[in-house]
């Protein structure tokens, strides 16, 4: 199963140090032991939040997998370490894992209609989805359709001062508001 999983800088998780590659332990279970991962991208962000310092991977989740049902995180006994992720791959997953699952429960890294950024970044989704941040960081948008809740538009943007501005609300389709 694809999934993605944060790590602190060079592979290292709970002073555990995975390979790229397969990485394989005994036993699976989400509040104890096993190797972590998400099926939402975003829900990285919950426990490595640092996206300036934090390691993003896409990963193959297999062998005996457990499921705590707080988020969408997985315990599983073998992880495939697969492909580093820039930051911004990171949201862009996120976004397209919003547009393929439009109906289930949003990650808590995702703010309703109007998000300021904060610690590098806002996740904003809904009928008008607007945010705002500073220089370098990131504005995600999901734009819903306001009868069905399904996706109809996604975009991505880092504040550069230059085409995108701090501190000035931006929109889906990267205009000011």
């Amino acid at each position: 199963m694809i999934a993605y999983k944060g790590f602190d800088p060079g592979l290292i998780c709970r002073e555990y140090q995975f390979v790229t590659g397969l990485n394989k332990t005994e036993k699976a279970n989400c509040c104890q032991n096993g190797f972590h991962c998400a099926e939402n991208p975003l829900d990285c962000l919950i426990y490595y939040s640092n996206i300036e310092q934090a390691e993003y991977w896409i990963v193959n989740a297999g062998g005996d997998m457990d499921e705590d049902g707080n988020d969408t995180k997985i315990s599983c006994t073998e992880l495939t370490i697969l492909k580093k992720l820039k930051k911004e791959d990171l949201f862009l997953h996120g976004l397209v894992f919003m547009v393929d699952h439009p109906l289930r429960k949003w990650s808590s890294r995702v703010t309703k209609d109007k998000a300021d950024a904060i610690g590098g970044y806002a996740v904003v989704r809904g009928s008008d989805p607007v945010a705002r941040g500073r220089k370098g960081d990131i504005l995600a948008f999901a734009k819903e359709n306001p009868v069905n809740g399904h996706i109809v538009q996604i975009a991505l943007a880092q504040i550069d001062g230059v085409n995108i501005l701090p501190d000035t609300w931006y929109g889906a389709d990267l205009a000011e508001r």
